[in-house]
């Protein structure tokens, strides 16, 4: 850094400090400061990252590593948000001088303070903020807005994140996440935000709200289950130290299920996340505790719900391998879809799922007569498709009651799956056998998926501005029938950063960055038909070797080397 750009950012350093309400993150500016004038070159590149920018609002709010400065969260930034939000509601958002927000927050480091803080602005600014009495899941937030009569909702969560982030979750009075153009209205406002000095915060004014939303909101997931419905199942469930277990466990008993036997060691919430080293339930080794426990005792399924429990995930006795495994976010979301048309669905009655997702769901909704939607990634979309009874994304999320939770809900989901594998067991089957139905049926749809984590995101435009620029005419053997530049539009969906590749054989690859965490992903899916169920091994070990080629080719040209 040159000495102007040196001065530069120790005066915006100097600017934020004093302008922060916060004593712990004035001093941990104060201290990185000294160092970094003293010649510490480590602290003074940690200000720069620090100071490299304002941490960007988008459609999935906010969300960040904890820490001191505008690219990171706390509570200045918090602050700012929250006065963002309430002007735009007055503004844009047309809901007039006095908007109802409701709060709700996660365990996490601070999530407890970012709620607070937010509920403070609202009530200065003139609004109606209802505080969640505790830390609870998010879907308990999501179907507040709505039950409620509120404006807008925020959700103090980082979901599935490592211990060190935090994130500010929006949505509107829909009971939806936001969605274009209101992110970047929001952000409008939020920049208009010179100082937090000037963001006037009550002291008091706010209301708690009690135990009856949380009873409202288990009486509406309850009742997505078919009262005549079996419910003989063991079942171990896990939290990962999120604040899942609680509701989870008062859902199933009001649904007349034996009490999930619970990992005693995630059961707690603790932002530590202690005996995980990433808190989500797709990461390898996130759900060995409940597996482990699964082996000792007698058990049917095993779920498991990341940190804020809007995800669900599950794993089963699977005979083809001798073991228990995890099921893919693909097979949960096939077997909630047929569950639900096997219960009956009526003919307006819409499926929908990510473009990220398996082509399965579609297969099914088509074989039932019923229209399915295919959306941009993200239950802010999901939730949005007109007449919509069931949606799903490949990353563990369900909407399997969006009269209630117009979001993903693992609370529910978790409910939906138990009474599919109760049903099962009483009529002396599996969930396993019901997944080869279905590969009989549909074709087996082979997915899998990877990541390319880098340090620098301007490596995620490197990467896409490379694969941009080669057009493979064959992939693993198999001509390249197009390629899709998603950022222009593609079948009546959204710009979004992505591409997808079809193949001559019907495989399909969407590449695209994450819009939550540094990487880019990979999404592959072949499909292979079935001659009948004799012919059914055969065609998963054809899928598999097909699938598993073109992992190799991708791997290869998303490679950073």
């Amino acid at each position: 850094m040159t000495a102007s750009s040196t001065d530069q950012l120790y005066a915006a350093v100097r600017a934020w400090r004093d302008d922060d309400p916060d004593p712990t993150t004035r001093g941990e500016l104060d201290r990185l400061l000294a160092a970094a004038e003293a010649g510490d070159d480590v602290a003074r590149d940690d200000l720069a990252d620090r100071f490299a920018g304002t941490l960007e609002f988008g459609t999935a709010g906010l969300r960040g590593a904890l820490g001191a400065g505008p690219n990171r969260m706390n509570r200045s930034v918090v602050i700012r948000a929250a006065a963002g939000l309430v002007a735009y509601l007055k503004a844009e958002g047309k809901v007039g001088e006095h908007p109802t927000v409701v709060i709700g927050f996660d365990a996490r480091y601070n999530s407890d303070v970012f709620a607070r803080d937010t509920a403070a602005v609202v009530v200065a600014a003139g609004g109606r903020a209802l505080l969640l009495p505790r830390p609870l899941p998010t879907p308990v937030l999501a179907f507040a807005i709505r039950h409620l009569g509120a404006d807008a909702g925020v959700m103090v969560t980082a979901s599935h994140n490592p211990p060190q982030d935090n994130g500010y979750k929006v949505y509107l009075g829909d009971g939806s996440q936001i969605v274009p153009p209101a992110d970047a209205q929001i952000a409008g406002h939020i920049a208009a935000v010179e100082r937090v000095a000037d963001v006037a915060r009550a002291t008091d004014g706010w209301e708690t709200l009690g135990q009856d939303l949380q009873d409202h909101y288990l009486e509406a997931v309850v009742a997505v289950l078919d009262p005549d419905s079996p419910r003989d199942l063991a079942i171990v469930h896990t939290s990962l130290h999120g604040v899942g277990h609680d509701t989870v466990h008062e859902a199933f008993e009001r649904a007349g299920f034996r009490a999930p036997e619970p990992v005693q060691e995630q059961a707690v919430p603790d932002p530590d996340f202690p005996t995980v080293s990433f808190p989500n339930p797709e990461e390898p080794g996130a759900i060995d505790l409940a597996l482990a426990r699964a082996r000792r005792e007698p058990c049917d399924l095993v779920i498991a719900n990341d940190p804020d429990a809007d995800r669900c995930a599950a794993a089963v006795l699977d005979p083809a391998v001798g073991d228990w495994r995890m099921l893919r976010g693909d097979e949960v979301g096939a077997l909630l879809g047929a569950h639900l048309v096997a219960r009956g669905v009526a003919s307006s009655d819409v499926f929908a799922n990510s473009i990220v997702s398996s082509r399965l769901l579609a297969s099914i909704a088509r074989a039932a007569g019923i229209r399915h939607e295919e959306t941009l990634t993200g239950f802010k979309w999901i939730s949005r498709v007109p007449g919509l009874r069931y949606g799903y994304e490949e990353a563990l999320g369900y909407c399997v009651a969006p009269a209630a939770v117009r979001d993903k809900d693992g609370v529910s989901a978790a409910l939906l799956l138990a009474e599919l594998a109760a049903g099962l067991k009483a009529a002396g089957r599996s969930i396993p056998q019901l997944l080869d139905d279905l590969a009989v049926q549909h074709g087996v749809h082979a997915t899998d998926s990877f990541s390319v984590r880098v340090q620098d995101l301007s490596q995620i435009g490197v990467l896409m501005d490379r694969l941009r620029g080669e057009h493979p005419a064959s992939l693993a053997g198999v001509d390249v029938a197009s390629v899709e530049d998603l950022g222009e539009g593609s079948r009546g969906l959204p710009p979004t950063e992505g591409l997808r590749y079809l193949l001559a054989d019907d495989s399909r690859v969407i590449v695209r960055p994450s819009g939550t965490e540094p990487k880019l992903k990979v999404y592959l899916e072949v499909i292979e038909p079935v001659a009948g169920p004799e012919g059914l091994d055969a065609a998963k070990s054809a899928a598999a070797e097909r699938l598993a080629g073109l992992r190799v080719e991708f791997e290869r040209l998303t490679s950073l080397t």
